[in-house]
C-alpha cells in the first residue's frame, strides 16, 4: 500500500507509542485519525498535522468506537490500516491485584482492540489491501513479575492477533503484532519516578531495571516502531501475518 489518500486509524493516539506511530503516518502522507480518552492531549497532537482527525473515546466502550470509527470513515473513507496502540499498565503483586484492575487492564488492552478492529472490517474487507497492526509487548511472549494481569491480557491480545490473521487469510487484510520491549515513553518513565519514590534508589539505578532487559542497554525508541508499522503496511509485507515481530534489542523471549 501507498500512504497516498489511504486512511489510518490509531488508537491511543494522544501519547506514548501512539502518538509517535500517528504522527510519523502523517509526516509520511497518510490521512490519520486518533482516538483516546484524554480529550486534550488529542487535540495537541491534531494541532501539529493539518488534517489529522482527532476524536475522544474510551476503546473500551464499544458503543463509542463504533460511533467514532463511523465518524472517522465519514470523513476520511474506510480504514486501510488501523493500529490498536492504547494500552495501559499496573504494577502490583499477583495476590494484590483486584478484579477491578484485571478488568481496567483486560477492558482496553483486549476489548479496546477488539472493539476497533470489529469496527473497522465491514468496510476494509471491501477494499484491494489492507493491515490490522496491534501493539503488543514482549510480555505477549514471556512472563514478567509485579504484572500478572498486564501480561495476561498481552497474551491474549496476541491470541486474537493469530486467530483473526487466519480467519482473513483468505482476504487482502493482514493482522500483526508488534512486541516491543520496555520503550522511551511516559509510562516507563512514571515507573522510574516511582521506584525512586519508593526505594530511594537513584535515577540512574531505577532506570536500569528497564535498560537492562535489553541487550543493546536501552530503551526501545517508539520511531523504531513506527517504522515496523510502514514495513508491515506496505507491500512487501502482503504476506506477513499473524506474526509476533519483537522489537526489543535482542531480548530472548
Amino acid at each position: 500500500m501507498t500512504a497516498a489518500r489511504r486512511h489510518a486509524l490509531v488508537t491511543g493516539g494522544g501519547s506514548g507509542i501512539g502518538r509517535a506511530v500517528a504522527t510519523g503516518l502523517a509526516e509520511a502522507g497518510w490521512q490519520v485519525t486518533i482516538l483516546g480518552r484524554n480529550e486534550e492531549r488529542l487535540a495537541a497532537v491534531a494541532r501539529e498535522h493539518d488534517g489529522m482527525l482527532a476524536l475522544g473515546c474510551d476503546v473500551g466502550d464499544e458503543a463509542a468506537v463504533t460511533a467514532a470509527v463511523e465518524q472517522a470513515i465519514g470523513r476520511n473513507g474506510p480504514v486501510d490500516l488501523l493500529v490498536n496502540g492504547a494500552g495501559i499498565v499496573e504494577t502490583a503483586p499477583f495476590a494484590k491485584s483486584p478484579d477491578a484492575l484485571w478488568d481496567r487492564l483486560w477492558r482496553t488492552n483486549v476489548m479496546g482492540a477488539v472493539h476497533a478492529s470489529r469496527a473497522v472490517l465491514p468496510a476494509m474487507r471491501a477494499l484491494p489491501a489492507a493491515r490490522i497492526v496491534n501493539i503488543a509487548s514482549t510480555a505477549s511472549l514471556k512472563g514478567y513479575a509485579y504484572v500478572s494481569a498486564y501480561t495476561a491480557t498481552k497474551h491474549a491480545l496476541l491470541g486474537m492477533t493469530r486467530a483473526l490473521a487466519l480467519e482473513l487469510a483468505g482476504t487482502a487484510i493482514t493482522v500483526n503484532a508488534i512486541c516491543p520491549g520496555y520503550a522511551d515513553t511516559d509510562i516507563v518513565h512514571d515507573a522510574v519516578a516511582n521506584i525512586v519514590a519508593r526505594t530511594g534508589r537513584s535515577e540512574t539505578e531505577a532506570m536500569a531495571t528497564f535498560t537492562g532487559a535489553n541487550p543493546q542497554g536501552r530503551l526501545i525508541d517508539p520511531a523504531e516502531i513506527l517504522g515496523t508499522v510502514l514495513w508491515l503496511a506496505s507491500d512487501a509485507a502482503r504476506s506477513v501475518t499473524g506474526q509476533a515481530i519483537v522489537v526489543a534489542g535482542g531480548e530472548i523471549m
